[in-house]
């Protein structure tokens, strides 16, 4: 009668043993499921590039960016009025000819500027009709 026992208990503990095995399978596969498949939170919108309407007279490979700094602390930002551009850079920092492009709807003056060892364009834009031109674009060369 024993040894009925013995075979008994070993055979629970291999049943036991392969259940443990079995479900460790099972939560490891949910978990490799889990970490795989990404769910977004909110969902992607994403469309075509803006269109951007870069003026005739700007070199190819010029980069547009939002503002410049310069080592002396002075800076040009977008929106900064033709004034306040000549009154901190100067009439000197001007290098090259300027570009005057009209169409229906807007009068755009495209400036090269070298300041301070940085050669730059800078497009003027006016908002309104009688209004001071302001930086609409800055490019650096």
């Amino acid at each position: 009668m024993e040894a009925t026992r013995f075979r008994f208990g070993s055979m629970l503990e291999w049943l036991f043993a392969a259940a443990f095995i079995a479900g460790a399978l099972a939560l490891g596969s949910t978990l490799l499921l889990e970490v795989r498949s990404v769910r977004p939170i909110m969902p992607v919108l994403a469309g075509p590039a803006p269109v951007v309407d870069t003026p005739a007279a700007v070199p190819p490979r010029a980069v547009s960016v939002p503002m410049l700094l310069f080592r002396n602390g002075r800076d040009v930002r977008l929106g900064d009025r033709v004034s306040e551009v000549v009154a901190r850079l100067g009439v000197a920092s001007r290098a090259g000819v300027e570009s005057l492009e009209r169409d229906a709807v807007r009068e755009r003056l495209t400036r090269f500027y070298e300041y301070a060892g940085t050669k730059f364009v800078l497009v003027f834009e006016a908002l309104e009709r009688d209004a001071e031109p302001r930086v609409a674009a800055i490019y650096l060369r």
